[in-house]
């Protein structure tokens, strides 16, 4: 019996009913999937421009003919319609909007959400709570940007670890670069006013600080604190002396300078930054396009999710006029607390800008392109060498890495064909086997993975590669046949005899064995995704196994409480200190006879601990 099709959707019947209210609409075809999320000024008005006889592009008619059903959100204004839409956007990845992809390998700075701040450099996903001002172009320009943080403002930058164990100061704290509130020699009400001083520099607000130091400078002359007063001074002069470091069109520059290139459906946006007078360099963007082929429907976009999520400066600079340009100024102006401006007609040296950002953008997006006909070359060399229909859209791979079976760990990476996917690699802590047992190790992560997939319906590679040889391989098989998974290409990457790269070789699920050589395009790929695998792999394992090494085994040693360990963390400033200190000085702490230091320091170098119910003798010979 035929599966019966699924109604047409009625769009101007489903128009009828709308409200000419702001909010978002939601176009979702017949499998739930997202297609479209788009804001409205008046919702009515808005949908039923799709369902008029207006001739639209191929790519919206294709969009039209997929949609099952329509959803629909009022929000009170127009600005929070933006606002929900990027959220949607962000969450959900409609198949036909432009998609700002997230980058996560640019660097941030960090200030923690914490009693007693900490400033750093940031990588990765934001996990951490707190604020991250970026992202940077460098890490030279993020280096640049703490130093001046720490001269000026004196903010800790020491991990959490380290600042409630130390009992004296840092060196950081006696050449000047820390306040060192780990010993309690800065008022929390003190530290909270530089904290808050930094924030402001970090945000381009120099004016508003330089008003800040120079009432608090003001303040302190009236009080007769003239050693405060020279030292806000010259808190003063240093901003100061920032500001004049680069001025655009004789002003201080706080602006984004944004352009973009496109070929075909690819687009490039290259961003060129200027906060506070100091030049972050460029930043180029890849766009995921979904299709699209209009610069300023990309562009508009780009501006609209990018600045959703980060900050914006007082002034952005765009090469060409964008839609809702005055609504995104009041969106961004409500995140941003001050005036934003968005321009597309600019002179002067603000045209020189984006000039040289016009000019970057086309380079990297022929850099881009180039970088993708190889990967596209490779995906279909290996397409070919395994006998696939069609390029593979997923590849995943499987490594294993422990240190003579502590800590093991599993790890799998995801590509697609556009290269490494990071947001979905996965880690496994492998457990319950016998160390160094790569066969059960192999066979738990394979499970794992894909039981998940078989439970929820989720998505499975088309090519798996595993990092191993036959055994290995096996395990892997009996995992997926344990599970009913079919329609995998199941190959196995072994060192070859002579065990150097180029030299792998490939087991396929048919018993063959191939070498392809280091000069097939197939190899370097599945070499690419293995050593991804392999890197991300030996990162978990060494993360898992300082973790292991550094958690504190004192809470087993009979007689030590919470009191008497915090005591020897703090006399030895953490747990090195003391796996550092001898018998001796671990007596010396507070509440710790010599029986229990022997006990310490047995515990804590492998050795076997005197019984903590006899007392301890020593026998001394004087033959």
């Amino acid at each position: 019996m035929s599966k019966a099709k699924p109604p047409v959707f009625d769009g101007k019947d489903f128009v009828r009913n709308l409200s000419t209210a702001p909010g978002v609409y939601r176009m979702i075809a017949a499998d739930e999937g997202v297609l479209y999320v788009g804001k409205a000024g008046a919702l009515r008005n808005r949908v039923s421009s799709y369902f008029n006889a207006t001739p639209k592009s191929a790519r919206i008619m294709a969009m039209l003919a997929q949609v099952a059903r329509m959803e629909v959100t009022v929000t009170r204004t127009e600005t929070e319609a933006l606002i929900l839409e990027n959220q949607l956007i962000k969450s959900l990845k409609p198949r036909y909007n432009v998609l700002l992809r997230d980058d996560k390998s640019y660097p941030y700075v960090l200030m923690t959400n914490e009693a007693w701040p900490r400033i750093s450099m940031h990588r990765g996903p934001r996990a951490v709570p707190g604020r991250y001002f970026g992202p940077y172009a460098s890490v030279l320009a993020v280096r640049e940007t703490l130093n001046l943080i720490h001269k000026l403002f004196r903010l800790r930058s020491c991990e959490d670890s380290v600042f409630r164990n130390r009992s004296r100061p840092c060196l950081q704290h006696q050449i000047g670069r820390c306040s060192a509130p780990c010993v309690g020699m800065v008022q929390a009400r003190d530290y909270a006013q530089s904290v808050q001083r930094a924030t402001l520099l970090l945000e381009g607000r120099s004016d508003e600080l330089t008003d800040d130091l120079g009432k608090a400078m003001e303040a302190a002359s009236a009080r007769l604190d003239f050693e405060e007063a020279a030292r806000l001074r010259d808190l003063v002069v240093s901003v100061r002396s920032l500001q004049a470091r680069q001025y655009v069109d004789g002003r201080a520059a706080d602006l984004d300078v944004l352009a973009i290139a496109m070929q075909g459906a690819a687009a490039c946006v290259l961003l060129l930054a200027f906060r506070d007078g100091r030049n972050l360099g460029t930043r180029a963007f890849f766009p995921k396009t979904n299709g699209s082929d209009s610069p300023t429907e990309v562009l508009a976009a780009f501006v609209s999710q990018y600045y959703g999520e980060q900050t914006p400066p007082g002034e952005i600079v765009l090469d060409r006029e964008i839609p809702d340009r005055e609504l995104l100024e009041q969106a961004f102006a409500a995140t941003a607390e001050r005036k934003v401006q968005i321009k597309a007609s600019v002179r002067g040296e603000r045209a020189g800008y984006l000039d040289m950002a016009r000019r970057n953008a086309e380079m990297a997006l022929a850099s881009e392109r180039t970088s993708h006909a190889a990967q596209h070359a490779r995906a279909e060399a290996l397409r070919e060498m395994l006998g696939l229909a069609a390029l593979p859209s997923r590849i995943e791979c499987f490594d294993i890495s422990h240190t003579m079976g502590e800590a093991t760990v599993a790890s799998c990476v995801v590509f697609d064909a556009e290269g490494p996917v990071r947001g979905q690699y996965r880690r496994y802590n492998i457990t319950g086997i016998v160390g160094g047992d790569d066969y059960a190790a192999m066979h738990q992560a394979i499970g794992r993975r894909f039981r998940r997939a078989v439970e929820e319906s989720g998505v499975v590679p088309d090519v798996l590669l595993i990092d191993g040889g036959a055994g290995q391989v096996a395990q892997a098989r009996a995992a997926l046949d344990d599970l009913g998974v079919e329609g995998v290409m199941l190959v196995g990457v072994a060192k070859g005899v002579a065990r150097r790269a180029g030299d792998e070789e490939l087991l396929l699920p048919d018993g063959r064995i191939l070498h392809p050589g280091a000069e097939s395009p197939a190899l370097q790929l599945i070499q690419q995704v293995r050593d991804e695998a392999h890197r991300f792999a030996i990162t978990g394992h060494r993360g898992r196994r300082q973790k292991v090494r550094n958690s504190s085994r004192l809470e087993d040693i009979p007689g030590i409480g919470p009191r008497r360990r915090a005591n020897l963390l703090r006399h030895f400033g953490g747990l090195g200190g003391l796996k550092a200190a001898g018998v001796e000085e671990i007596s010396r702490v507070e509440g710790v006879n010599a029986a229990l230091a022997e006990r310490i320091y047995a515990t804590l170098h492998g050795l076997q601990a005197p019984d903590a119910a006899m007392p301890t003798t020593t026998t001394r010979s004087d033959g």
